[in-house]
């Protein structure tokens, strides 16, 4: 059975130490993003490795702290204003609905964006129903636990 999601939420990323992380649904967008600064490929040890550190300075979330992950992948990627970019892309779970869902998030800089997390069709998809009219539902059920 399908969840009903609104148009915005809140959302853990147990792995990356995010807790109630502002999340805007967009059946528009394919994949999902999460916004971070200073990405960068690295090599140690003959190894490919990304380097990235979540959100910004700005967020009231920002932690500084960086990860680095040889689990990771590239892949092209038409942002909104239709050009095409090569962004990393890592897999991580996220936490909604008092449950664990396996997640691939594009890494990006979306500074300028309200939402620092984009949870794209390709997550959404056989999961979930988006109304438009709701917000906050898995972060209000979250509250009542």
């Amino acid at each position: 059975m399908k969840i009903t999601i609104g148009r915005f939420d809140k959302g853990d990323f147990p792995e990356l130490s995010l807790f109630d992380i502002d999340l805007k649904i967009d059946s528009g967008a394919y994949t999902s993003s999460i916004h971070c600064i200073n990405i960068k490929e690295i090599k140690k040890d003959e190894e490919s490795l990304i380097q990235f550190t979540l959100l910004d300075p700005e967020h009231p979330l920002y932690n500084n702290k960086e990860f680095t992950t040889k689990n990771y992948t590239s892949k092209m990627v038409k942002s909104s204003n239709g050009i095409a970019e090569k962004r990393f892309m890592i897999q991580t779970e996220i936490f909604i609905f008092n449950k664990s869902f396996p997640i691939d998030l594009t890494l990006s800089q979306r500074k300028e964006m309200k939402f620092p997390v984009l949870l794209g069709r390709k997550f959404l998809n056989k999961r979930f129903i988006i109304d438009a009219i709701k917000k906050d539902v898995s972060f209000k059920l979250k509250q009542k636990n």
